[in-house]
């Protein structure tokens, strides 16, 4: 794999986990204001998003394994730093929407 198609990839996985982000924090103003229905869709939503961005990470990663000698840059990095926060953002969704749940927002 080229250095440009390993900057593709991370430009795939930050695309879709930065989505998912978004629609994690979308999922938690939501519960906020007592929409728990459209909470979950944004989660569901979320979790397509981040499962596209996971693919990609995960060629990346059998590549690797595979024993292919892949460029990581700054850029790989990056990527693999917004898919592990997008992961964080969804967890703490769920629990955000459980408890406004619970509180009868």
């Amino acid at each position: 794999m080229t250095a440009e198609e390993v900057q593709l990839q991370s430009f795939q996985i930050i695309a879709g986990v930065g989505c998912a982000r978004s629609c994690y924090i979308d999922a938690i103003h939501l519960a906020r204001d007592g929409k728990f229905e459209e909470a979950e869709a944004k989660i569901a939503e979320g979790q397509q998003h981040y499962a596209e961005g996971h693919a990609a990470h995960g060629g990346l990663v059998q590549q690797t394994a595979a024993g292919e000698n892949l460029s990581i840059d700054l850029l790989v990095v990056h990527a693999e730093d917004q898919l592990m926060s997008a992961e964080g953002f969804g967890i703490l969704a769920k629990e955000f929407v459980d408890v406004y749940r619970k509180m009868g927002a």
